[in-house]
Order: structure tokens, then sequence, then C-alpha cells
């Protein structure tokens, strides 16, 4: 039997085998495989996660902003010229020296719970970033499915370009002797001629669209291009579990989605968080009563001490007094001390001059350009916008739940009628066969139909991947998972 007449036994053959890999596991990329990579080198999730941590360290300091304040400050000063000396206060006209240090501490004792409000809003929020995380992996997960089905789809459409091209090339090389025999008119080989370069265009296209996908899944996987991916094909696609259409009803999907979903998750975490803002946010308008303590002390190099040094004597004429007519001066002696002036030393001002201080001040808003009234109207105005966004979300959500419900039943019948279509195409082919080479066909209706069986195919593989897709995004929506 010649290839020539047969090329829907050789296609199935080739179909059959082409899913059968015998490359080293360890440089095919399995599903499994290229999703867990992207999970741990995807741009798009990595940059969630940087929002997820944001989120995190948000809380912890709303949560630490309880903690009383405490802050140490250190001062010095060098003065010249006319000043106040720090110490006595009195006019100097000397240089001077002088420095501090004190230790401040602070505590809101009570704020009509607004900073509680700001600590439960900022845990919504970080859960809300938690679960978009959770969205990002799922959704690359997602892609990365796609992505894969599509190189394996591309992969198909190569080998039947490529069996296309085997037996366009058999069928001129048995065209070319019937023409040196002379039973066939040379017309003949040049239609199978055009037909052959037409199918090599084919080919190189189909090729090209491999090369395309899989640098998409690269890109998608943050590989390196230069990095050789080569899909683990499973061994037969027709065998990939897909669910009933029972069992993916849109709204039996829709109701599961809502529970599983994580944007949906993430809508729902976004509205609480702005309902505890805006209580947040109202406690601004009362009284604030807060706590506050000090302990500061200071030092300056023209605080001095006099210091006896020795004592000098002296006399000194107090009075006079006259004694039979005499005059006598009256004079007193005695020791005068000496002294000299001598800076305190640095310990001894840090002690002396330690000053401890405790109060309780309340902070009551009267007129403040209506910025709290302001903030607080805002917040309200942001869970309505927030609401509408999760109403907008679940309403997204069930449209594209209904849309790939009406796409399977799409797709399903697509394959069917692609599967009919092929089976037709093989018969037509097998009798134009005949035909041919009974002489009874010319050469351009015959070249019709093996295009046509070439297409038939085509659209077959084609259908079948969607198909799948088609499944796989319900089965998505309904479990957040998806497995080939």
């Amino acid at each position: 039997m010649k290839l020539s007449k047969k090329p829907g036994c050789v296609l199935a053959l080739c179909l059959l085998f082409a899913n059968v890999v015998t490359v080293k596991a360890q440089d095919t990329w399995s599903l499994k495989r290229s999703v867990d990579y992207a999970l741990a080198n995807n741009i798009t999730i990595k940059q969630q996660d940087v929002q997820r941590r944001l989120a995190d360290l948000t809380l912890k300091q709303s949560k630490l902003a309880q903690v009383p304040s405490v802050n140490i400050g250190v001062d010095g000063t060098v003065g010249s010229g006319r000043n106040i000396d720090p110490y006595t206060n009195s006019i100097i006209t000397q240089s001077y020296f002088t420095s501090g240090a004190g230790v401040t501490a602070g505590v809101t004792i009570f704020n009509w719970f607004s900073q509680q409000n700001i600590i439960a809003a900022n845990k919504y929020q970080s859960a809300a970033q938690s679960s978009l995380f959770v969205k990002a992996q799922n959704d690359v997960a997602f892609n990365i499915a796609n992505a894969f089905l599509q190189i394996l789809l591309n992969n198909e459409q190569v080998h039947i370009s490529e069996l296309q091209v085997k037996l366009t090339t058999s069928q001129l090389e048995n065209t070319k002797k019937l023409v040196i025999a002379g039973s066939v008119p040379e017309s003949n080989q040049a239609d199978l001629e055009a037909k052959l370069a037409s199918d090599s265009v084919t080919l190189v296209n189909a090729q090209n669209q491999v090369v395309i996908s899989t640098l998409q899944m690269k890109a998608l996987l943050n590989l390196g291009f230069d990095v050789p991916y080569v899909p683990e094909i499973p061994e037969k696609i027709a065998d990939i579990p897909l669910p009933r259409l029972d069992e993916v009803d849109p709204e039996m999907v829709y109701s599961a989605a809502l529970s599983t979903n994580p944007l949906i998750k993430a809508d729902e975490l976004l509205v609480k968080s702005m309902q505890r803002s805006y209580a947040s946010a109202k406690g601004q308008l009362y009284p604030k009563l807060s706590a506050s303590a000090n302990v500061n002390t200071s030092y300056a190099n023209s605080a001095n001490n006099a210091l006896v040094v020795g004592q000098t004597p002296y006399t000194v004429t107090v009075g006079q007094v006259v004694v039979n007519g005499t005059t006598y001066d009256v004079t007193q002696s005695g020791y005068k001390d000496n002294t000299v002036l001598k800076t305190i030393p640095f310990n001894d001002q840090i002690n002396n001059n330690l000053r401890q201080s405790v109060g309780l001040s309340l902070s009551i808003p009267i007129l403040n350009g209506w910025q709290a009234r302001t903030n607080m109207q805002k917040a309200r105005l942001n869970i309505t916008t927030q609401q509408l966004v999760r109403e907008k979300d679940n309403q997204q959500l069930r449209q594209d739940i209904y849309t790939a419900h009406a796409n399977a039943i799409a797709a399903i019948q697509k394959f069917s009628a692609a599967s009919k279509g092929v089976l037709a195409s093989q018969r037509a082919y097998d009798f134009a066969t005949k035909r041919f080479d009974l002489g009874l066909m010319n050469t351009i209706d015959y070249i019709t139909t093996q295009s046509n069986l070439f297409k038939a195919q085509v659209d077959k593989v084609s259908a079948q991947y969607d198909y799948i897709f088609k499944m796989k995004l319900l089965e998505f929506y309904r479990d957040q998972k998806i497995t080939l």
C-alpha cells in the first residue's frame, strides 16, 4: 500500500504517536513543574507579594502605635558675645557652652476607639491583600495551563503540516515518474509543486506559532529566553479528565465561586476595612485624652562655685576716738578668704538640674477647617465605592461563568462537528484517490479534496483543544485550580 494512497491511515498513526515523547525527564516541563516555577518567579506574583507584605507592615505599625511613645533628646549650644548666662540668668559677655538631655514619653489613654478601628481596618486590608495574592497565583496558574495547551495545539498542527508536506512530496515524486513516462500531463506536476510550496509555507507558519507560544510561556514563567522549554506532552490528550456539563451548571459554579474566588473574598474584606476606617475617622470628632511624662537635665560651663584657696590678713579703720584731746583710729583686723571660681563638675550639674514632670492633656476638636468631618465623609464614600466594586465584580464573575458555559457548549458542538467533518473528508479523499489513480479526476480537484481533508484535520485538533480549555475554564471558576 502506497503512502500517497492512504494518507488518512498514516495521519491517524502520526497523531496517535505524536504525544509520545522520549525526552529525558529533566529536559521536559510538565504542567506542575511549569506552575511551580511560575509561582516562585512570575513578576506579577512578586508584585502582589510586595503589596501583601506592605499591608502586613501597615498592620504591624498600627498595632505598635498603641505602645507609649518614648523619645530621647540631646542638645548642645556654644554662645559668644553678649548673652544671658543659662545658669544664673545674668548678662555675660564671655563665651559659654551648654548641653542638655531629656526623655519624653506619651500615650493616648482614650480616643473613642479610633486606634482600635484603624487596627481592625488594617487587619481586613492585610487579609484582602493575602486573598489578592492567592488570586494572582491562581490567575498565573490558569494562564500557564492555557499557554501549555496552546503549545500542545501548535505542536499538533506542526505534526499535521509535516505529514501533509510528506504526502504532497510523495505524490509529486510519483507524478514526476508518470510525467516522464508520458502517462499524465506535465501540468499535474506543476500543480503539485505549487501545492508543495503552499504546504511548506503552512508548515513554516505552524513552526513559528510553536516558537511564539513558547516565548509567551517563558514570559509567564520569567524564564530566560535562551533556556530550552520542552513541554511534557500527556500520553493521550483525549484522556484528560473533564467535568460533565451537568457538573458545571453556571448557577452552581457561580454559587461555588462566591465562596472560593479570592477576588470576591478580597472585596468582602475591603468593604469591612472601609467600614472600620469610617468608624476610626468618626472617632476623631470627639475629645482625645493623653498622658505625658518628661525627665530632663542640663549642663553649662558657666556654672561656677567659689572655692577658698587661702586667707590674707587685713586691718581696716572702722572709726576714730578722742582721748584727752588726742584722736585715735579704731581699727579692725582679721583674715580675708582667697577664692577662685571653679566650674561645677558635670555629674553634679546633671544631678542638681534633674527635673521630672507628669501631665494629662485633653484635646477637644472645635474648629480645624472641617478636616476631621471631611475625612469622615470621605471614609463613608469609600465604603460606598468599595460596595459598588464588590457588586461589579460579582456581576462580572457571573457573566464570565455564564459566558464560559455557553462557550463550552459551543466548543462541544464544534468538536463533534469537526470530528464528523474529518470522517467525511477522509472518505471523500479516499474516493478521490481512487479516481485520481484511474485518471478520472484532474489534479486541481484532487488537490482541493486533499486540502479539505487537511483543513478538517486541523479544525478537529483546534476544536478539541478549545473544548478542553473551555471545560477547564469552568472547572477553574468552580474550584480555583486547574489540572491536566
